[in-house]
């Protein structure tokens, strides 16, 4: 694993919030960054990839004005993360339920124009992602060791699942990008802890 200061946090945050934690499925599309599989079947992601490809997330979503940009999650443990995405760069969000049509209907009054979204799950969020790819637009997504990514455009490897793994790597992206829209400066501290995106503990 890499070194702590290669990372955008403590490696031990990463694993805390067992961002590394897959399942014990894995798809072709997914080999690539999976570290090790553990005697019960279960995969761990590489963190160091999940590491690496926020930054580039960052990178593609900075290209975009952020009211542009679309965060949906039908899983209930990323509706907080992406609420709180959207408040702190400025995006949209479409927590719980995607209607159909809401990229593709101009007649419905739910409908968005976003120029690039991210999905949580391209499996749970799967409506989204046929929409978006319907009428041409760039997807993002947190992808578990059980997805497929061949329509999605850049998949972040991580648990998807986990509601401390997907608060600590939505707070990232949004350090992230506003830190690449220099509206947050390097060294500045983020107005937001982790613990702000994370969603109720289970009921």
């Amino acid at each position: 694993m890499a070194e702590d200061d290669e990372l955008l946090v403590p490696l031990n945050d990463y694993l805390a919030a067992g961002v590394h934690i897959g399942t014990q499925q894995k798809t072709k599309d997914m080999e690539p960054f999976i570290y090790r599989t553990r005697p019960d079947g279960l995969h761990v992601i590489d963190v160091r990839k999940t590491d690496e490809r926020i930054r580039i997330a960052a990178n593609f979503l900075s290209m975009y004005n952020t009211d542009e940009i679309l965060v949906v999650s039908r899983r209930y443990y990323g509706q907080r993360p992406i609420t709180k995405f959207a408040e702190a760069t400025g995006a949209m969000a479409i927590p719980g339920r995607f209607v159909p049509g809401t990229l593709t209907n101009p007649e419905y009054d739910g409908y968005v124009e976003p120029e690039i979204i991210v999905l949580t799950d391209p499996r749970a969020d799967f409506q989204a992602l046929v929409e978006a790819q319907s009428v041409g637009i760039p997807i993002v997504a947190l992808c578990d060791t059980d997805n497929f990514t061949g329509n999605v455009d850049l998949a972040i490897p991580t648990n998807n699942k986990g509601r401390k793994a997907l608060a600590l790597v939505y707070w990232l992206l949004a350090r992230e990008l506003l830190k690449k829209l220099g509206r947050l400066e390097e060294d500045e501290e983020f107005e937001y802890d982790p613990e702000d995106f994370e969603g109720p503990p289970p009921r």
